[in-house]
């Protein structure tokens, strides 16, 4: 995984196993979009959609993988 500490990202603190679910999420998301090598920003936009996820509850990697997608993909008006 990119982030080596989920737990210090936007000052949320997780369990041990939120965060490896954390982790499973961000890295099917970024396989999702193909995001290969990006820009830390990237993966800081895609970490901070998971973390904002998971602070609603959801602890399904599939879901959260899911629910990111959508909103990333969905056209900005």
């Amino acid at each position: 995984m990119a982030y080596a500490n989920w737990a210090l990202l936007n000052g949320e603190q997780f369990d041990q196993e939120t965060v490896r679910i954390l982790g499973i999420a961000f890295e099917q998301v970024r396989i999702a979009l193909r995001t290969g090598d990006c820009d830390d920003d990237v993966k800081q936009a895609i970490a901070n959609k998971i973390i904002e996820l998971a602070k609603t509850g959801e602890r399904n990697p599939d879901l959260l993988c899911e629910r990111a997608l959508k909103d990333i993909c969905q056209p900005q008006m």
